[in-house]
C-alpha cells in the first residue's frame, strides 16, 4: 500500500471553510477511483505545537503506485491541487508531500 500525505501552509487569509471544501472534493475524488481509500484531511490539533506553519494536511491510501499515478494524473486532481498551490503560502513552496510505501494490506 501506498501512503500518499501532503502537508499544507494555507494563506492566511484562505477561510477554513475554503480549506474544507477543497478537502470535500479530495475527499469525493478519492471516493471515485479505484484503488484510492481512507482520506483522512483537516487542521492539525496538536497539543506540541511545533507545525512550523503547516496546520493543514491530508493522507490518501492507494493500493499501488499505479493507482496513485491515476490519481495524480487527473483531471479533477489536478484542478484541485491547483487551487491549493494557488492558496499556499509561496505557492509550492507552502507543500509538502510525501509516498510511502507502508507494510499494510487491504482487507478483502
Amino acid at each position: 500500500m501506498i501512503r500518499h500525505m501532503v502537508l499544507v501552509r494555507f494563506k492566511p487569509d484562505i477561510a477554513e471553510q475554503e480549506i474544507s471544501e477543497i478537502f470535500g472534493a479530495l475527499s469525493d475524488l478519492t471516493d471515485t477511483l479505484l484503488g484510492a481509500r481512507g482520506f483522512t484531511g483537516g487542521r492539525s490539533q496538536s497539543p506540541e505545537q511545533i507545525e512550523r506553519g503547516f496546520m493543514h494536511a491530508f493522507v490518501i491510501d492507494f493500493d499501488a503506485w499505479a493507482d496513485l499515478k491515476t490519481y495524480a494524473e487527473h483531471p479533477e486532481h489536478r484542478a484541485l491541487g491547483a487551487r491549493i498551490v494557488d492558496s499556499a503560502v509561496g505557492g509550492v513552496e507552502g507543500l509538502i508531500v510525501l509516498d510511502i510505501e507502508t507494510r499494510e494490506q487491504r482487507e478483502t
